[in-house]
């Protein structure tokens, strides 16, 4: 179920990734949500899904808290 989970996170981070505030958000609930090492995985993937969508770098500001 956690995998389950960590899909999904991607999921809904990928439809309201069109607003920065709206991801920021989600992705804060996605870190409450998800075990440490899914946090790992979720950052190595923000890393490259964000990489041309300089307006959702502010966003990355959670994960590294």
């Amino acid at each position: 179920m956690p995998r389950a989970m960590f899909e999904y996170t991607k999921v809904v981070l990928q439809k309201v990734s069109f607003n920065a505030e709206l991801f920021c958000k989600e992705l804060e609930k996605a870190i409450n949500r998800l075990l440490p090492y899914e946090i790992e995985e979720l950052t190595i993937w923000l890393r490259k899904y964000t990489a041309n969508k300089p307006e959702l770098y502010v966003c990355m500001a959670v994960i590294d808290k």
